[in-house]
This record gives C-alpha cells, sequence and structure tokens, in this order.
C-alpha cells in the first residue's frame, strides 16, 4: 500500500483558514488532493486534520480523514514528522502496512503529477531514506546581508565580497510540495534534510511558499499565467 498524507491544521494564523480559504476557484487544500489522485501513485490519499470543515471538504475532493489528529500535533511547534508518523501508525495498527509514504503539503497548488511520480521512482531507485521537492536560489546566498540593529548592512560571508557570482556553489532549498519516504524513515522520524534523502528538483517557476497574504497574492498571479 502506497499512501499519502495531507496535514491540514485548522489554526492557521498568518492567512486565516488557509488550508480551505478560496484560491483560484477551489478550496486550497483540493489542488493537492486532486494531484494526488490523479498521480496514480497512491492506494489512499489521507487528510490528518483537527478540523471538521477541513476534514469535510476533503472529503468532498475525494481524500478521506478517517481520524482527527490530536490537539498534541496540532499546536504551532509540531513539525511535519511526528504528523505523518501518526498517520502512518494508525494505518499500522488497522493491520494497513504501507510501504511507501508521502506527506503532500494542503498549500502546494503548483504540484504536478509527474514530479510526484518522479519523486516515487527515485526514491525506489536508490537506496535512501526519503525523496522530497526542492528548487535553486535565484541569488547566490554567499552574497547575502543582514540589516543591523543600527539600520546598517553588513555581508554574512564577507570573504566572498569579490568572489564572482559564477565561481560560488549553487544552492537549493526545500520547495515545501512534497516528501516521499519509506515507512520506516517516517516511524523512525529520521530527519529528512540529510545524506539519506535525494533531491526532486523543481523549477522556480512552479514554487512558491504560501505564508503571508503578500505570498498567497502573488501565488494567484502565477497560477493564472501558468494556466493561460
Amino acid at each position: 500500500m502506497r499512501l499519502a498524507v495531507i496535514p491540514a491544521r485548522g489554526g492557521s494564523k498568518r492567512i486565516p483558514r488557509k488550508n480551505v480559504k478560496v484560491f483560484c476557484g477551489k478550496p486550497m487544500i483540493a489542488w493537492s488532493i486532486e494531484a494526488a489522485r490523479q498521480s496514480g501513485c497512491f492506494d489512499e490519499v489521507v487528510v490528518s486534520t483537527d478540523d471538521h470543515e477541513i476534514a469535510e471538504v476533503a472529503k468532498q475532493y475525494g481524500a478521506s480523514a478517517p481520524f482527527m489528529r490530536p490537539a498534541s500535533l496540532a499546536d504551532d511547534f509540531t513539525g511535519t514528522t511526528p504528523v505523518v508518523r501518526h498517520a502512518t501508525e494508525w494505518f499500522q495498527q488497522r493491520g494497513i502496512a504501507p510501504s511507501e509514504v508521502c506527506c503532500v503539503y494542503a498549500t502546494a497548488p503548483f504540484l504536478q503529477v509527474d514530479d510526484l511520480r518522479r519523486g516515487l521512482d527515485l526514491l525506489l531507485a536508490n537506496n535512501c531514506s526519503y525523496a522530497f521537492s526542492v528548487t535553486s536560489y535565484p541569488f547566490p546566498i554567499q552574497r547575502a546581508i543582514r540589516i543591523t540593529e543600527q539600520g546598517r548592512v553588513e555581508m554574512l560571508h564577507p570573504e566572498h565580497f569579490n568572489t564572482r557570482s559564477q565561481d560560488l556553489e549553487e544552492a537549493w532549498h526545500d520547495a515545501a510540495q512534497f516528501y516521499w519516504g519509506r515507512t520506516e524513515a517516517w516511524v523512525a522520524e529520521r530527519v529528512i534534510f540529510f545524506r539519506e534523502s535525494v533531491p526532486v528538483v523543481l523549477p522556480r517557476h512552479r514554487v512558491q511558499d504560501i505564508d503571508t497574504p503578500e505570498d498567497w497574492s502573488r501565488a494567484e498571479v502565477m497560477f493564472k499565467s501558468m494556466q493561460r
């Protein structure tokens, strides 16, 4: 059995009701559910939530919500891994043993089915714990600056002031769309950003965090442009 777990708690602060807020014509979470189902990778797509409205919306778009996430895993500080572990163990306790589990974020409207399939292929082809989406930074992080308490600027890495951009190592970051993992990795809560993981590289134009109202507006513009 292959399982998709979509974490979607109800207590989002910066964008209230973010997971069910309408994004380009559908509740935000619907885009993730539909991509997961259309990929053909999963025997079940389950939403892990503490919120009854989110559970009902999830069911309307074809996901299941067979349990309510405990309050201890629905606060502002709980990470993704314990939530996926909880969902995985819920199935194991009922005699259903997932072989691979994919965490799909509820706020990933740019998620594409081919990327999910590619992630599964990479996980199965490599001796690794996870395969997850990444993309490159648009600017060399070695030339980043900080603003001091005095309102001035200083480089985080002043040794690279005179280094040409093309001579700096390219850096990558989590694209925050999906994380394929072997069941034993999730249950053991192994670290994702480590050498036991392989990257699923996405182009930058299909990656956008949606954490603030500004992010949301930018994502809608990007999404509509891609649809055209």
